[in-house]
């Protein structure tokens, strides 16, 4: 594809849209922190390292399979419904039908190989029962992705920021103290919020595209669609695979304890990961219309100008988790505390991964094949640094803390290089530069850091309750006045436009 594209500027009702998209978003990461916080209390207190520790590595299993059977219909989908005349609810239930028959497989395979799960063979018949939540968590990610084409955000928070969040700390807690499944208590409680907020998506789903009409599965079709969604999927895969491979490495490298204390501070670094995933359904049908009009400098445009709202959230909530650090990972138990170096190089992953995601969006569309050899190399990259590192660890005979840091450190190193390279492809194919920086985010970040270590001396308790708060009311402030312009402040305008309503 080349660059002789049309410059027009990017329409107002999709900036109105991707807004709307970011304001319901930012609601739904309050939404989450307040709902993970009991999570982090409940599991690290009640169930311990190494029980969240066996929990995680079997998570990161089942988690990467349900993307790949989702057949990367995330961001697939959209461009389906953009370009075919066929009723949307046969083309979705085509996606759902496709995902349910191949979750069967992996399905089979890990319940008669629990191993492949739980690697220490600590496990119990209702520990298997896992397996289930592959089916869900493929279906949820394709009717929330049909949601997102029509741009109902609002059902994506509702699912992931409300109702699993809140339906897993429950059961957790509720199981812990139900003898004969307290020591599955994780697993079933991850199992009942999954499918929890599979029927939230599917009522939202049901109510805005109904059921299908003359709905007629044909086999080759079937084929065609599973061909066409190769790469997409991979990419997923691969994508996903970059948070959670390290896991994998530290199951087989370091102790379940080891993978517990990562996994906690990957649930804190999470949080302002999902700013940025959750702007991806929003972000696809822009981009497919805009991609049907050769509109590149539109396309360009809406990329910086996501890309900045992301890196500018995500830095701010960066700051405060990571500068209290020892009492955001104490939330967990005191054994926890030991991550905090760990929690600090996930979050700079997070915020150096920003770019890549909102690139990998167009790039899915425009150039699937090299973006797929990227992320394979940063994959791969990553693999390779992880395991040097940890070994550099051992060597040096420091603690399992440490071997998490290593992990995490690796991780944000390959991220960072994966965003320069996906955002110098993007920019060459749409003839328009791809830059995501401001230097109002060091204005802004500075005050807010000295804020945050003068929280540090107060209390755990205060540092957490009035420290946190503060940060994000330093930093926002400044970045509002000195970072944000006239089309950056339509993320925070209601009723810019009818797209917005």
């Amino acid at each position: 594809m080349n660059a002789t594209a049309p410059t027009e500027p990017a329409d107002q009702g999709d900036i109105a849209a991707l807004a709307k998209g970011g304001r319901t978003n930012m609601f739904g990461f309050v939404l989450r922190l307040a709902a993970r916080i009991p999570f982090m209390f409940i599991a690290g207190r009640l169930y311990g390292a190494e029980a969240l520790g066996i929990f995680a590595y079997a998570l990161v299993v089942i988690e990467i399979t349900s993307l790949i059977c989702s057949m990367g219909e995330k961001r697939g989908l959209a461009q389906r419904l953009e370009e075919s005349d066929d009723r949307p609810a046969n083309l979705v239930f085509d996606a759902m039908l496709l995902a349910v028959m191949l979750s069967i497989i992996p399905m089979l395979i890990l319940w008669f190989a629990p191993i492949l799960l739980y690697p220490n063979g600590d496990y119990s018949d209702m520990d298997k029962l896992l397996v289930f939540a592959i089916p869900a968590f493929a279906l949820t990610e394709i009717v929330l992705a049909a949601q997102a084409y029509r741009y109902d955000i609002a059902t994506t928070v509702r699912a992931r920021a409300v109702v699993e969040p809140w339906t897993i700390s429950i059961a957790a807690g509720a199981f812990f103290y139900v003898g004969w499944i307290q020591n599955s208590g994780l697993t079933m409680a991850y199992l009942v919020s999954i499918y929890a907020g599979l029927l939230v998506g599917l009522w939202s789903f049901l109510r805005t595209y109904g059921l299908p009409r003359g709905w007629r599965p044909h086999p080759i079709y079937m084929a065609k669609l599973v061909w066409r969604a190769v790469p997409l999927a991979t990419a997923d895969a691969v994508e996903r695979g970059t948070r959670l491979l390290d896991i994998l490495i530290l199951g087989w490298f370091a102790g379940p304890v080891a993978v517990g204390i990562y996994w906690a501070a990957q649930q804190i670094a999470s949080l302002p990961q999902k700013l940025k995933t959750s702007f991806e359904p929003i972000l696809s049908p822009v981009i497919t219309k805009n991609l049907k009009t050769r509109n590149y400098a539109a396309i360009a445009q809406q990329v910086c100008q996501v890309g900045f709202w992301i890196l500018a959230a995500q830095a701010g909530i960066g700051l405060a988790l990571g500068i209290p650090g020892e009492g955001v990972m104490g939330l967990f138990a005191p054994e926890f505390v030991g991550g905090t170096g760990a929690l600090g190089f996930l979050l700079v992953a997070e915020v150096v991964a920003g770019t890549a995601v909102v690139s990998e969006a167009v790039l899915v569309y425009v150039a699937r094949v090299r973006n797929l050899w990227i992320s394979i190399s940063t994959i791969v990259f990553q693999a390779l640094l992880t395991i040097a590192l940890i070994m550099l660890v051992v060597h040096l005979e420091y603690g399992e803390p440490f071997k998490a840091a290593a992990a995490a450190l690796a991780l944000a190193i390959s991220l960072g290089l994966s965003s320069l390279v996906k955002a110098w492809l993007l920019g060459r194919i749409l003839g328009h530069p791809i830059n995501n920086w401001r230097w109002a985010l060091v204005w802004a970040a500075g005050p807010a850091v000295v804020v945050g270590f003068a929280a540090t001396f107060l209390p755990e308790w205060a540092e957490l309750i009035f420290g946190i708060p503060a940060i994000l009311l330093t930093y926002g402030w400044i970045i509002w006045h000195k970072g944000f312009g006239p089309e950056d402040r339509v993320l925070f305008r209601k009723n810019l436009s009818k797209s917005d309503g």
